[in-house]
This record gives C-alpha cells, sequence and structure tokens, in this order.
C-alpha cells in the first residue's frame, strides 16, 4: 500500500510543528521550506489540518499554524485514514471498466481488510511517538539556514 504525496506532506507538517521550540507558530511557507515542499502543497495539507482540528491557523500579524491538543494527541492511525479519504479502495472494480470480476472476486475483501490492518499497525501511535529522538532534533533543524 503506498499513502498519497498528500497525506505525506501532511504527516510532515504536523511533525514539524508537533517541535516547534516554545510553541511558536510557523506560518505555512515556513513549514515549506523546512520539509522541502511547494508552499501551495502545503497550503492545501494545511487547510485539511486546519479542518480536521488537528491545526489551529491565524492569519495576520503574530498568526500561524499550532498544532491542537487533538494533532498532539491523536492516533496516526486515525489521521491517516482522514488524510487518505475514508472507504477509499486499495482497487478500482467500479469504475469507467469496471471489473468483470467484481461479483465473486475475493481479492477486493482481501485488499481492504489489508489496508484496515496497515491503518490499525498505525493506531497505537501518536504524533508525540513520530516525533521522539531522534527525529524530533533532526526537524528542528530543518530549513534552518547554514551556520557556517
Amino acid at each position: 500500500m503506498r499513502l498519497t504525496k498528500f497525506t505525506d506532506l501532511a504527516l510532515r507538517a504536523v511533525m514539524r510543528l508537533a517541535v516547534s521550540e516554545n510553541d511558536t507558530a510557523l506560518t505555512t511557507r515556513e513549514v515549506a521550506v523546512a520539509v522541502d515542499v511547494p508552499y501551495t502543497h502545503m497550503a492545501k495539507a494545511v487547510s485539511r489540518l486546519n479542518e480536521l482540528g488537528v491545526l489551529h491557523a491565524r492569519r495576520g500579524r503574530g498568526g500561524g499554524l499550532e498544532l491542537t491538543v487533538l494533532g498532539r494527541r491523536a492516533s496516526v492511525g486515525w489521521l491517516v485514514r482522514e488524510l487518505e479519504g475514508k472507504g477509499e479502495e486499495v482497487v478500482e472494480c467500479e469504475g469507467d471498466a469496471p471489473c468483470p470480476l467484481r461479483g465473486a472476486c475475493r481479492l477486493r475483501r482481501a485488499l481492504r481488510d489489508a489496508q484496515e490492518a496497515f491503518y490499525a499497525s498505525l493506531d497505537p501511535l501518536t504524533v508525540a511517538d513520530l516525533v521522539s529522538r531522534p527525529t524530533g532534533a533532526i526537524l528542528l533543524e530543518l530549513g534552518m539556514p547554514d551556520r557556517g
């Protein structure tokens, strides 16, 4: 199974925000630079995370992004399910060219079960788990100007 780029970006943003020093609010642009992705892509991920209540985005002077309590405590499995889209199938059986086996296929169910097992393996993890040593220290250095 493969996560979408969107989910990857959103997870990177959450991880970077989770290690912000002194709860310093970062801008979307700062997060995008830190994780080396285009601003426009990060802006879409930030918008979705804001909708989910994982982070709070404030505009204007003194604004920025901050993780919410939910963002800090949420299960990674829940977050990935939400970002990937509930009910999304691993394979497309009904699309423009429906699979002729769709009425009697066992593969579709097996893939759905495997997908749920993947998500379930992420359920015990929280964002705090993702940014524990040594990851947190590395996240703080991302996007920082060279000092030498």
